[in-house]
């Protein structure tokens, strides 16, 4: 997956966001080095403090899913792409959990295709997020 000219176009991102899902069904954590660069950045919500590096990565990777053979699907779709930037937004779906998601990521990525920086708001139907006060506010 390279990167020509300094910049990531919508397929390689699309690419890059399709091994990305195929690694989390796979086995193990050997294929994060081809998809995230060895001194990856990854924030997993706004607020939280980054993970540095590929054996974070790897250890959360692993902390965070019932296996690779969980039953989810996932409907990415990349919604801007600037440069080496990319955004996309993905509606995950746990059906055994019962969890949804709707998350946007923020993606940078080197001149090799790996991705430097993953930067995760994820947000779930039923957590708070401000709607209630502004549904409140319509009201009244």
């Amino acid at each position: 997956m390279g990167v020509a000219w300094g910049f990531v176009d919508r397929s390689t991102v699309e690419a890059w966001v399709g091994a990305y899902e195929q690694a989390w069904r796979s086995p193990g954590t050997d294929k994060l080095g081809d998809l995230f660069a060895p001194d990856i950045g990854y924030l997993v919500s706004p607020w939280a403090e980054p993970l540095t590096g590929l054996p974070a990565l790897a250890k959360f990777w692993e902390a965070g899913r019932d296996g690779s053979d969980e039953s989810f699907s996932m409907e990415p779709e990349v919604v801007a792409v600037d440069g080496l930037t990319a955004v996309v937004r993905a509606e995950v779906d746990y059906p055994d959990q019962p969890a949804r998601w709707r998350d946007l990521w923020v993606l940078r990525f080197d001149d090799e295709g790996r991705c430097t920086w993953f930067e995760e708001w994820p947000f779930a139907p039923d957590q708070p997020d401000g709607q209630d006060r502004s549904a409140a506010a319509l009201r009244g």
